[in-house]
């Protein structure tokens, strides 16, 4: 039986999305399990290298890059880096996206190729890298998308979002199954409601939010909490260890609301 907390002591990886929230709590997680190298890219450059910092304070080799997930020859170079930094990559986290609303009435082809371009696009051409490079080393790797609950169906300000996020779901099957012999694995996770700084963000410039909706928002759930960037990054630090054994092509929902439930 594997050392849970050494698990990831041959893993090196690359989290987009790595400044805040999910994407930082993951690479934590790696980190905390044995992950020794590392590399965060997120569009907001002054955040990644702070979140880097505190990780390389723990004496581990953990790069910061500053990505822009439209610019596709970036996400391609983001892998190129990674490897030049960290010798090899064997472990890719998807977790930046983009969450802007819209109906299917008011959306607007800038918002919904802005939407694809960073949601389903980047992905696919991370995973390209990814694989290209795994292939060369002679197979093996895991690769974690972080989809959404809204690729079920989304509300009806999500149209866009819900869309990218079905057809990212579509994509981690695909390349499971297109890789599954040179042991590639590639999952996903569909989270729910998050408490995040960006869904903070959100909160306050979509729908009005004012200081304590988190603590409102909450009292109405199941369970009373929004799920917790720290207790997913616990699925998702084991679904991308070795440990996971033959699991791949799995889309695993991480909610307390059920999809295809009803009300009593």
């Amino acid at each position: 039986m594997s050392d849970t907390m050494n698990r990831h002591a041959d893993s090196a990886a690359v989290v987009t999305g790595g400044a805040q929230g999910l994407g930082l709590a993951i690479a934590t997680q790696l980190v905390d399990e044995g992950c020794r190298r590392v590399v965060l890219a997120d569009l907001n450059a002054e955040k990644v290298e702070a979140s880097a910092a505190e990780l390389r304070a723990r004496g581990i080799t953990v790069k910061a890059v500053a990505l822009d997930l439209t610019d596709v020859a970036s996400c391609l170079g983001l892998i190129n880096t990674a490897i030049r930094e960290l010798g090899t990559v064997n472990v890719l986290v998807n977790a930046a996206a983009l969450g802007a609303r819209d109906t299917l009435v008011d959306g607007t082809l800038d918002q919904f190729d802005r939407m694809f371009a960073t949601n389903v696009r980047a992905p696919y051409f991370l995973m390209q890298g990814f694989v290209r490079h795994r292939l060369a080393e002679g197979g093996g790797g895991a690769i974690l998308n972080i989809v959404s609950n809204c690729a079920h169906c989304g509300q009806s300000y999500l149209a866009s979002y819900s869309a990218s996020k079905g057809a990212l779901a579509t994509l981690t099957k695909n390349v499971a199954n297109a890789y599954k012999f040179d042991r590639i694995r590639c999952n996903a996770i569909l989270p729910g409601w998050m408490d995040t700084p960006g869904e903070d963000i959100t909160q306050r410039k979509f729908h009005g939010a004012t200081d304590g909706w988190l603590e409102r928002a909450e009292a109405g759930q199941p369970m009373k909490q929004l799920a917790k960037p720290y207790q997913l990054a616990c699925l998702a630090s084991f679904m991308l260890a070795p440990s996971a054994g033959v699991m791949t092509g799995a889309l695993v929902d991480y909610d307390q609301q059920i999809p295809g439930s009803y009300p009593e």
